[in-house]
């Protein structure tokens, strides 16, 4: 697609850069630096997923060239000044206004090629931005109101576009909830969710998206107790859920089960060990993501808190909200 949309602009482009990978290991991010300064480019368009924006930010993290770009799926890096690294099996991430895109351009039809299979991990990888923009360290009135449209947008969305990826309403919505979900994530910051998401992506290299769709419905049960207004306002724009001012619980069991029902509707997958990761890997997981956790997530996090979240992701059972055992 990226050498399609470069034919028309002829000579203004010097060269395109192929070799993005998920993650952005370091020697993909410098190969894609020494190529732009080779061919002097003085802007980078980047088209395509997370990884490609991922790389493009690694390129202008360090000669401060601007981005442009043009998503063809729903991971809203495009919206963020945040960057991210893999190195030794470790991913690094961090936050620069230089490498925020100066320019973004949401085309739905470019997203008509995205198989389901994609699709809809993608799609949840915005709604975990969401979700996370009600209670990470940044998190304001403003962000929960984008926050709330943008799962609103996703629920509407993902379904249709799974299930139809030629119809330009399903594709409409759903770029717009990530696009929401996006500009509420760049300011409100991650939490649990995103710290678990990139210690498993780079220590083994799971699939971006399909950890994001995984891992959320457990966390979100984790943290539910601890912020059920917030919670509450995930499940009712959902779909379905009744208002309880009291608790935030919903008549189909949270904000937690209405997201796995729903990755599971769109036949997304629910359990780590369906994607790569192995069972005697997850001890070390466990420790890995310990290194990690946020001081101000929602509520209190341990070893064995972890270890649970894991342990269920990795079955892929629907997950029940836990029960609030320490203020």
């Amino acid at each position: 697609m990226a050498e399609e949309l470069a034919g028309p602009l002829g000579d203004r482009v010097v060269g395109v850069f192929s070799g993005v990978r998920p993650h952005v290991p370091v020697e993909v991010a410098g190969a894609a630096r020494e190529s732009a300064g080779r061919l002097g480019a003085d802007c980078l368009l980047c088209v395509g997923g997370g990884s490609t924006s991922g790389t493009a930010k690694a390129v202008a993290l360090e000669s401060g060239l601007p981005i442009v770009a043009v998503p063809t799926t729903y991971a809203g890096s495009e919206m963020t000044p945040v960057w991210g690294m893999t190195e030794a099996q470790r991913k690094t991430t961090g936050s620069s206004p230089d490498v925020l895109p100066k320019v973004v351009v949401y085309d739905p039809e470019l997203t008509f090629s995205l198989p389901p299979s994609i699709t809809g991990p993608s799609a949840i990888n915005a709604m975990a931005h969401c979700v996370e923009a009600f209670y990470a360290p940044g998190a304001n009135p403003i962000t929960s109101l984008v926050a709330e449209e943008g799962v609103r947008a996703l629920a509407r969305g993902i379904p249709v576009a799974v299930r139809s990826p030629e119809d330009l309403d399903g594709r409409s919505e759903t770029l717009y909830g990530a696009y929401l979900a996006g500009a509420a994530f760049a300011v409100a910051g991650s939490g649990l969710h995103h710290k678990i998401c990139h210690v498993l992506g780079g220590a083994y290299d799971l699939p971006h998206a399909d950890t994001h769709t995984i891992i959320l419905p457990h966390v979100v049960a984790f943290n539910e107790p601890a912020v059920p207004q917030a919670m509450g306002r995930v499940a009712r724009a959902l779909g379905g859920a009744r208002d309880d001012a009291a608790n935030g619980t919903t008549d189909d069991g949270g904000a937690a089960a209405g997201i796995f029902d729903l990755i599971e509707g769109i036949g997304a997958p629910t359990a780590l060990e369906d994607v790569g990761m192995r069972e005697e890997d997850l001890d070390e997981a466990v420790s890995l993501v310990l290194e990690t956790v946020p001081e101000d997530n929602p509520r209190p996090v341990n070893e064995e808190d972890i270890r649970a979240i894991l342990e269920g992701a990795y079955s892929g059972r629907r997950p029940a909200t836990v029960s609030r055992r320490r203020a």
